[in-house]
């Protein structure tokens, strides 16, 4: 999964500048049919890999909460055998008792570790997805401009023929320059988007671990 990651990580921290520059010399759109070729990929990956690590982490968590039942129960069936002075049965009980806490810890460590490994795969995959909608919404753009680009090459190829260098020149640099000030203002969206995004989980899983907090105290204290 670190290696889809990586692969993630990179697509997401692609310079547009730098695929249109790319389309721009080469008069082609290939370079960013390719990057979003390869973004849809990856993201078909990521869903996969985020039903499998989600799904194992909802197991685990089911066995985690399972021993954790039998752990509860042992607990209360300890007390009453030493009060009914049944200390054999409470031995017996107690070693079942540290041999289900430890599968219960055990199961629950490895729910955390999943159920992390989860969210940075939804995470990655929210992330990828903003970037993907942020080049299809310059493709169309970019690629009327690069028709008018061509045009103006043209323009330009048959004056200077017959009189050297002239304003062709410099309305095709004008139209470079715009294509330039609209991929930085959409990065500046993109990251403003994205931090956004991030602010929004951070305060919804936020909210999750307290609840969860109030959960267990709630039970230590007999509290429905």
């Amino acid at each position: 999964m670190a290696s889809l990651l990586d692969r993630v990580n990179t697509l997401i921290s692609a310079n547009l500048n730098w695929l249109v520059t790319q389309a721009l010399k080469s008069n082609s759109m290939a370079v960013v049919e390719e990057y979003i070729r390869r973004v849809e990929d990856n993201l078909d990956a990521l869903e996969d890999a985020a039903a499998t690590v989600g799904g194992e982490a909802k197991t685990l968590k089911r066995k985690a909460e399972e021993f954790q039942a039998k752990v509860e129960e042992l607990d209360r069936n300890i007390n009453l055998f030493l009060q009914k002075g049944k200390d054999d049965l409470a031995m017996a009980a107690q070693h079942r008792y540290n041999t289900m806490k430890t599968l219960a810890d055990r199961y629950r460590e490895q729910y955390d570790f999943q159920e992390k490994e989860f969210q940075s795969l939804l995470n990655a995959k929210l992330r990828l997805e903003a970037k993907l909608t942020e080049v299809r919404q310059e493709r169309t753009q970019l690629q009327a401009m690069l028709d008018l680009a061509k045009s103006k090459e043209l323009t330009h190829k048959v004056v200077e023929g017959v009189a050297g260098v002239t304003d062709a020149e410099a309305g095709l640099k004008e139209i470079r320059e715009e294509i330039q000030r609209r991929l930085d203002k959409a990065t500046a969206q993109g990251e403003i988007a994205a931090s956004r995004l991030e602010k929004q989980m951070s305060d919804v899983l936020e909210e999750e671990q307290l609840r969860n907090q109030l959960a267990e105290r709630k039970a230590r204290l007999g509290i429905k």
